[in-house]
């Protein structure tokens, strides 16, 4: 009987410290995945929230060149229907050169001209071609370094690989409040004011959006 009663509060130990071993780990890998996503995303929370009063103004850069003839024939004017595709391999490898502007991405092309927008995060751009006398004109737009990083924050123009940098930051930032969250549970008992705490973080923004967000 001695026996047996002892057993049960060992297997209760072990099994709440391995638990409390494996929330650790998981909690410290997804903050130290996390920790540089978090102080971006924390202070361009705040340059959002403040946008009009630290973004600069704008500066534009306009260019203008003239695509030579054997590459304008890659563009000549034919009976085709308008149309959305990328510029051919060498008109891009020399915008890009003549202009200092990516001549890659999907362009519109109509019965006289070939336009290719260039929106990124920060600024902005575009290259208009004219298919019958080859004249490129171009325009890129800056708002600086904070805009930038604004539009990192909302993922604005800035491609399919910081999208999965945003989902797998996403998942990072549930795993390591989760744990967090369940080692508070499991240290509740030694620190009472931890639900009151949680509450809080609960109960406020609620407040505050029930009386002030109409």
């Amino acid at each position: 009987m001695h026996g047996t009663a002892r057993i049960h509060p060992l297997k209760k130990k072990s099994a709440k410290a391995f638990w409390l071993k494996q929330l650790h780990t998981w909690h410290w890998v997804s903050s130290a995945i996390s920790l540089i996503g978090l102080l971006l995303f924390a202070f361009t929370g705040i340059t959002l929230n403040h946008a009009a009063d630290v973004e600069g103004a704008p500066q534009t850069v306009e260019k203008s060149a003239t695509l030579p003839a054997d590459l304008l024939k890659q563009l000549a004017p034919d009976d085709a229907p308008d149309a959305k595709k990328p510029l051919p391999a060498p008109v891009a490898a020399w915008v890009e050169k003549a202009i200092g502007q990516s001549g890659a991405g999907v362009a519109e092309w109509s019965a006289d001209e070939v336009y290719l927008a260039l929106p990124r995060p920060g600024g902005d751009g575009w290259i208009a071609i004219d298919r019958v006398s080859g004249d490129v004109t171009s325009e890129s737009t800056s708002r600086g370094w904070i805009s930038y990083l604004n539009d990192l924050h909302k993922g604005r123009n800035a491609g399919t690989a910081w999208k999965w940098f945003i989902d797998i930051f996403s998942v990072a930032c549930f795993l390591f409040a989760l744990t967090g969250l369940l080692l508070l549970q499991l240290h509740a008992k030694k620190r009472p004011t931890t639900w009151p705490l949680v509450a809080g973080g609960l109960v406020i923004p609620a407040i505050l959006a029930i009386i002030f967000i109409h």
